[in-house]
Formats: C-alpha cells, sequence, structure tokens
C-alpha cells in the first residue's frame, strides 16, 4: 500500500504568527494532529504538531503568547505520495516523529500519520 492510499488530503496551513492557542484550536476543529506552517517570507514550509504545543505549555509558556514560528519544525522529512507505507513508517522511526507532510509536485498534497498507517495495517474491526 503506498502513503496515496493512506494519507489524509486535508491539509491544516497556518500561519507564522497564529498564537499557539489559536493553532491548537484550529487543529481540534479540523481534528488533525499537525498543522504545515507557511511563512511567506521564509523558504520552504514547516510543521506544528500537537507534541510541539504540549512541549510549550508543559514548560509553562503563554498559549496566547506564543507564536508559531517559534515551535515549528523547519528541518522537515517529506513523503511523496508514491512511498510505500513501509518507507513512510522507517523514515518516522529514524526522525522519532509521527507525521509526515506529503508533497506532490512541490506543494502539499496531504498528511500522513502514524495513525493513518496503523489503519492502514489492521484489519477492520468486526462488531460484536
Amino acid at each position: 500500500m503506498l502513503v496515496r492510499d493512506a494519507m489524509s488530503t486535508v491539509v491544516l496551513t497556518i500561519g507564522p504568527d497564529h498564537t499557539l492557542r489559536q493553532a491548537a484550536a484550529l487543529m481540534a476543529a479540523r481534528r488533525v494532529g499537525a498543522a504545515v506552517v507557511h511563512d511567506p517570507d521564509a523558504e520552504g514550509i514547516g510543521i506544528l504538531t500537537e507534541r510541539d504545543t504540549l512541549v510549550s505549555v508543559g514548560r509553562g509558556q503563554d498559549p496566547d503568547a506564543e507564536r508559531t514560528h517559534a515551535h515549528t519544525t523547519g528541518d522537515v522529512v517529506f513523503a511523496a505520495p508514491s512511498w510505500t507505507l513501509e518507507e513512510a513508517a522507517r523514515a518516522m522511526t529514524r526522525g522519532g516523529f509521527r507525521h509526515l507532510i506529503v508533497l506532490d509536485r512541490g506543494e502539499p498534497a496531504g498528511i500522513v500519520s502514524v495513525r493513518d498507517i496503523i489503519r492502514c495495517w489492521t484489519p477492520a474491526r468486526v462488531p460484536a
């Protein structure tokens, strides 16, 4: 199975000046665990995950004052839609992260998460 078969095509894109609270509210509303951070003044794109927000709050930082650019991972590993799920899982394991932005022709086409991969590798639940 390929990344294109498992990825979510719902890509939440936020700006670098969103507060962490705004980012968290948008991620919660969309029911996603990561957002693509696009800064028109910088090269490339970054990713902000629920873990990034949790770490900030755990450090006692104010989610209404902290901006996403300070918590964004800029050194992102990207997946291609044609990758196998095994390739995506290896990249996640090597990098110690749970989300990969999927690029198609240089543009974000989706996000694949550990949960997406597990969902594909696990047989559907049968009602009891």
